[in-house]
């Protein structure tokens, strides 16, 4: 199972200064999403059999965000279907981007 986060759900990222993510000023998108991750997390440790993880898909243009995304949708969506390919061995309860696992 793939739960589509967000960048700003990372409480590591928006208690940064230095990350351009402690900028953002809204709040229900990223409690949102940081919900979807502890939502990940319980989920993995109560079905241990599956793989379920959320992904960060990047800034991508959508009607969201005026289409002022960085990336188009298909690039955005290649980490939700590489992360739906896993296999068993794969990973579980984790929070990923493109480049790998991301903190919390």
């Amino acid at each position: 199972m793939v739960n589509v986060s967000s960048g700003l759900a990372s409480l590591t990222a928006l208690s940064d200064p230095d990350h351009p993510a402690h900028f953002y000023p809204g709040v229900a998108y990223p409690a949102s999403k940081t919900a979807v991750n502890m939502l990940t997390v319980q989920f993995a440790k109560a079905f241990p059999a599956m793989r379920i993880n959320s992904v960060e898909p990047g800034f991508t243009k959508t009607d969201l965000n005026g289409n002022t995304g960085t990336q188009t949708v298909e690039q955005g969506a290649e980490i939700i279907v590489r992360m739906a390919q896993i296999g068993p061995d794969g990973p579980t309860g984790g929070y990923f981007d493109v480049h790998g696992r991301l903190p919390w």
